[in-house]
């Protein structure tokens, strides 16, 4: 079944959950679930320069669990437990995976994705040649790019519910360093850098300082950003407090794009990775 063939049954399911149970229901469910795995589908695409997500898609994600049963999962030493089967067939997508890195299938690794051990999880999109290190997790449904790094430790946050709320998406090219939290549908501009320790929700402000007057944007880190940790005061009854920023302090270079070490981009702002 093609893409527009599978939406109106997946809505018509997800308004009468009897029809999950119906011959053709959990044929659908796990047609849409072996497209997202093999990157024939994605939860959100960007269209010009918006993002749009595809709720339907969400929707079957949250039907495959309903459809599917506990199961035991045995990896030479390893043993998991749980509904969603393991991505496998590493070599013929042309992905490295170092032991203990975990893909649930449903997710869609590209040719040349490295992962460290780190876990990326059903409904998640990665791009050409992206590196997910050490410890780093992608989240149900989140969007990375091409060519991005996704540094030690670092945290992308998921998102089924709700089923409009827009995944984290981080654009081709950015770099995202070691223990950033990204979470509630940022989105990360192409080829941004991130410092180490950077926490973005849709609520941090996230500030350009470089110009004579500060500019605020939230939920969105324009393209070629270089992003640090830092801090805005509040008045409190009980005082003054510094709560959680991010500041723009600078852009990318061409000296620093893609074919340059993106650890220069930091070090040229004195930004650790």
């Amino acid at each position: 079944m093609s893409e527009h063939e599978l939406e109106p049954v997946i809505e018509g399911i997800w308004s009468d959950h009897a029809k999950l149970s119906e011959p053709g229901g959990p044929e659908a469910v796990e047609h849409v679930v072996n497209m997202l795995d093999q990157g024939l589908l994605r939860v959100a695409t960007k269209e010009g320069d918006q993002w749009t997500v595809h709720e339907w898609i969400k929707k079957a994600v949250l039907l495959y669990f309903q459809i599917r049963a506990m199961h035991l999962h045995e990896v030479g030493p390893f043993e998991y437990y749980d509904k969603i089967p393991l991505k496998q067939d590493y070599r013929d997508l042309r992905v490295r995976v170092v032991p203990p890195a975990v893909a649930r299938h449903g997710a869609y690794l590209a040719p040349g994705v490295i992962l460290m051990p780190s876990y990326v999880n059903i409904g998640a999109w990665v791009g050409p040649n992206t590196m997910v290190d050490t410890w780093a997790t992608v989240g149900s449904c989140a969007q990375i790019g091409a060519n991005v790094h996704l540094a030690g430790g670092v945290g992308i946050g998921g998102v089924l519910e709700p089923l409009q709320a827009r995944p984290v998406i981080v654009e081709d090219g950015a770099f995202i360093g070691s223990r950033c939290i990204v979470t509630e549908g940022m989105v990360v501009g192409e080829e941004a850098v991130l410092g180490a320790g950077v926490s973005l929700t849709g609520s941090v402000p996230i500030i350009d300082v470089t110009g004579p007057e500060p500019v605020e944007y939230r939920g969105y880190v324009p393209p070629r950003s270089v992003v640090v940790p830092g801090s805005r005061t509040k008045r409190f009854p009980a005082g003054e407090y510094q709560l959680n920023a991010a500041l723009i302090i600078g852009r990318r270079q061409p000296s620093t794009d893609l074919k340059v070490s993106l650890n220069d981009a930091l070090r040229e702002h004195g930004v650790t990775v």
